[in-house]
């Protein structure tokens, strides 16, 4: 009687119910159980030596990837996730095509954006303004550079600085981050976009547009005499070097911002904050790899928008943002909670808190913000109340 024919290392008969393999080298079959391969591995083979054969023929390798999120090292058989933020990522960003902004972005002049125009219309998508004639916002002039920076903030303040490259975050003395800014030969790329200088020199030259400073309810609630500090979030500077990329976030607190680029340009990825892109972002946000996973890839529709030099930009409660910065850039910037947006900046805050992600930008004691605005309106309720009982009550004959 003839005998099955024998395949693998364990020296079986075929078994229908088992994934096998042929290796490229002595033309066996291996089940994959057995040589440490899984099937839905295999189609990302391209060569596949057996145990027997990798002695004398070298390893496997794989095919080369055309992926987004893959990248394919030069080595063989050596494919690596693509991390966001790397000199691969940001090529590959800047290769890809995105719609445009000019469907969701609005654009006034400086004069048209005030309380009346966003009370009838709504701060439901983002504001472009060319000029900022017209805003009441007050910027250095187009002469300051890095280094008055550092002349009024102070050389020895301690920065926050993110190495875009590895996505890690360390602290530098601002005149060493200075020094790299200036340096011509850059082995890293750093960026700094939480300097909060609202104590320092600087603030008397940075004014947030008017339109902030009458929404804000941190500048317009928070008590002088209050026990706790007032949120310092109004004034940021942002100095980021050529190819810095912040990844896609939700701004702490449902805040709205306002960016000026003062010298050269960012590049705003912009994702629509509807309930089916927050429920993405959460959960692409709580995976352990979403350095790894380009998140515009997980929704329908991601805007790119492009803010040069002079303009501002206004990005409203909710909207899920990345930003790349395609040359070196000095900018500044400013967050506010308002009265617009009272349900997106509760729902961005609820989502802030299930992720318990830090941030280098927290918008501090915002519930005891919202505590604040919910005194002032509950007082004046009761004043509007009693003015209204007392207008019409009517005296009693004697």
């Amino acid at each position: 009687m003839a005998t099955a024919p024998v395949y693998c290392i364990c020296r079986l008969p075929y078994d229908v119910n088992q994934f096998m393999i042929e290796c490229d080298a002595c033309k066996d079959w291996f089940h994959g159980s057995c040589v440490g391969v899984d099937e839905d591995e295999a189609p990302d083979i391209d060569i596949y030596h057996c145990p027997n054969c990798e002695k004398t023929h070298g390893k496997s390798t794989l095919k080369k990837k055309k992926s987004w999120n893959k990248h394919d090292t030069g080595q063989s058989g050596d494919v690596r996730p693509v991390q966001n933020g790397s000199q691969v990522f940001i090529k590959e960003l800047r290769s890809r095509t995105f719609p445009s902004s000019e469907d969701v972005v609005v654009k006034l002049s400086g004069s048209q954006m005030t309380l009346d125009y966003l009370e009838e219309n709504g701060f439901n998508e983002p504001i472009l303004i060319q000029k900022k004639d017209g805003l009441g916002m007050a910027m250095p002039a187009p002469t300051f550079y890095v280094s008055d920076v550092e002349n009024y903030v102070g050389p020895d303040v301690l920065v926050d600085v993110v190495d875009v490259t590895k996505q890690t975050q360390s602290k530098m003395k601002l005149k060493e981050f200075v020094d790299f800014y200036y340096s011509t030969n850059r082995k890293k790329v750093l960026n700094v976009t939480n300097l909060e200088f609202s104590d320092t020199r600087m603030a008397n030259f940075v004014e947030s547009p008017q339109i902030v400073r009458t929404l804000s309810w941190v500048e317009n609630y928070w008590p002088d005499d209050a026990l706790l500090g007032k949120p310092k979030v109004s004034k940021y500077c942002l100095i980021c070097v050529k190819d810095s990329y912040t990844d896609f976030h939700i701004e702490c607190g449902g805040a709205s911002v306002w960016y000026h680029v003062l010298k050269g340009e960012k590049i705003f990825f912009l994702i629509k904050p509807t309930s089916a892109n927050l429920s993405l972002y959460e959960r692409w946000r709580s995976s352990s790899n979403h350095s790894e996973m380009f998140f515009a890839d997980q929704v329908d529709k991601c805007y790119k928008c492009t803010l040069k030099q002079g303009q501002t930009l206004f990005i409203p409660s909710g909207w899920i943002n990345a930003v790349l910065t395609p040359v070196d850039c000095l900018a500044f910037s400013g967050h506010f909670v308002h009265s617009l947006s009272v349900e997106m900046q509760m729902r961005a805050y609820e989502v802030e808190k299930r992720l318990k992600v830090a941030s280098l930008t927290p918008f501090p004691n915002f519930e005891t913000a919202c505590w604040y605005v919910g005194k002032y309106y509950l007082e004046r309720f009761k004043g509007d109340v009693e003015y209204i009982s007392c207008s019409g009550c009517v005296s009693s004959p004697m």
